[in-house]
């Protein structure tokens, strides 16, 4: 069954963005040795993207007439009212994130479901019991304020590092897998999702 990964880079300090959503922090790392080539063998496993309305503002305005995910359904969780770039297959949704975790796993097949962000949407699927993996770049870099990596409620249980490896000589990918649930082998899903053993 698809994971529920979260795929995402983060300042020294547990930030993803400004508060003004600047990235320019991070795009200067964009063409760092290793980067292109982690981010492509993410991408082969993903079959279903996931992403907050804000996310999805930030791409329209910054990739203007660029959908850069082709091919690949996307599911925006959002109170606002969008429109889907031409040929993109984009669904815009609101609601409990749980509630359409059967439609995600559908339309990811055989691969995995990429939580893109921000940090408030994957705390949601964090808090419903539905975010297998967390994999963080750590850039070498200090924000001082913004927007968070991941803004939980309260403290998680212990992560398990999975893997580590250095990316341009400077940052770090992290690989955590989120622990599994009391009597789960992965995350506690809606039973019509299909829990192992419902």
């Amino acid at each position: 069954m698809a994971d529920f990964q979260y795929y995402v880079a983060s300042s020294l300090d547990g930030f993803i963005a400004t508060k003004e959503d600047d990235l320019g922090w991070l795009l200067q790392f964009e063409e760092a040795e290793g980067v292109t080539e982690s981010y492509e063998d993410f991408m082969a496993g993903i079959g279903c993207i996931v992403m907050g309305g804000q996310t999805y503002r930030w791409l329209m305005e910054h990739e203007p007439g660029k959908w850069p995910y082709p091919g690949v359904p996307c599911w925006i969780f959002t109170h606002r009212e969008y429109a889907a770039p031409p040929g993109a297959d984009v669904t815009f949704v609101r609601g409990e994130v749980e509630e359409f975790a059967p439609d995600l796993v559908a339309d990811a097949g055989d691969k995995n479901v990429w939580l893109v962000g921000g940090g408030n949407l994957v705390a949601q699927f964090a808090k419903a019991g539905l975010l297998d993996e967390m994999i963080v770049t750590l850039i070498p870099v200090a924000l001082g304020s913004g927007k968070r990596l991941l803004p939980v409620e309260s403290p998680t249980a212990p992560l398990e590092l999975s893997s580590t490896r250095t990316l341009g000589g400077a940052a770090v990918e992290l690989r955590y897998r989120f622990p599994a649930r009391a009597g789960s082998a992965g995350p506690v899903l809606p039973d019509h999702v299909g829990n192992p053993g419902s």
